[in-house]
């Protein structure tokens, strides 16, 4: 452990190593395997995050910041295509047993996405559970999962709020510097939703994976997946839109869009983890396994 001071030749030499170690861990067939559960998990879990926070929001103010974000990067096809689906999957019988059915389906696939994401950032962490807490360990993760969900929804409606209370300012703010607040809405838009990710971030480092981890460790990696993430959220909008890659599949376009849309956010993701890993190990105690699991050599 060093003391943390991180200056150019230093940052450099630590993207070097991020690079390295994220290629090694495979990233590609670790988002693919995301990817593959997320597009099963995709409507339960965006069906869960708008009936929780429209407990204390107007659903069709939730739902459709979400499709706007949606459209935002995979282009309205794509967004109208999820919107049928998740409709589609909200759709149940009125029988308490179908219900209740439906519930739990909704549940289980919401939190697949998380499993697999938390497996692979044991991957890249070098650890994994211990056999002998495995039942124990399943029922913790998709609780845990559920947890996650909640707080995305959470962190929607601070979203919400704080887009609100920005709109109401700014249109009295407009009247007086009107061309001056157009600008300084962009830059406080990308603060707050730098921060929301970091959050984000930060508790997916800390709590999903079978490790732990100082929270001083956490908040840098968060960051600066947070910050990669955002730019490539906007580079892949724009990719989309003017490729068009999902042009080439026909029915199955939006399908295909929605796989490289996780797949790419994955891989940003995992190099987050990876420049965590790097940092944590040069300048604090490193990642250590949970008392549930072990480390791998």
């Amino acid at each position: 452990m060093s003391k943390r001071n991180i200056g150019i030749k230093s940052f450099l030499s630590i993207m070097t190593k991020t690079y390295k170690g994220w290629m090694s861990n495979q990233p590609f067939q670790l988002s693919a395997a995301v990817s593959y559960y997320a597009l099963f998990s995709f409507p339960a879990l965006v069906i869960i995050i708008i009936q929780v926070t429209g407990i204390f929001y107007e659903k069709s103010r939730v739902k459709s910041r979400i499709m706007s974000e949606i459209q935002t990067v995979l282009g309205p096809e794509s967004a109208e295509t999820i919107e049928t689906i998740i409709k589609n999957a909200a759709e149940t019988d009125q029988s308490t047993f179908a219900i209740i059915i439906g519930i739990a389906t909704l549940l289980y696939g919401a939190t697949g996405m998380f499993i697999s994401l938390q497996k692979s950032l044991n991957t890249i962490w070098k650890v994994q559970p211990s056999p002998k807490n495995e039942i124990l360990k399943m029922i913790r993760d998709r609780f845990f999962s559920l947890g996650l969900i909640l707080i995305i929804g959470f962190l929607l409606l601070i979203s919400l709020i704080l887009t609100a209370l920005i709109t109401a300012v700014t249109d009295w703010l407009q009247s007086i510097f009107p061309d001056v607040v157009i600008a300084l809405l962009q830059v406080l838009n990308f603060i707050i939703s730098i921060g929301l990710v970091t959050v984000l971030f930060a508790l997916i480092f800390k709590y999903l994976p079978d490790a732990k981890i100082k929270w001083r460790d956490v908040w840098l990696g968060a960051f600066v997946t947070a910050v990669l993430f955002t730019l490539g959220k906007s580079a892949l909008g724009i990719y989309f839109g003017m490729a068009d890659p999902g042009s080439t599949f026909g029915a199955a376009g939006s399908i295909i869009l929605i796989l490289l849309w996780v797949s790419y956010s994955c891989l940003i993701l995992f190099f987050g983890a990876q420049f965590t890993l790097v940092i944590a190990t040069k300048y604090s105690i490193g990642i250590l396994p949970s008392s549930y699991a072990e480390k791998i050599d």
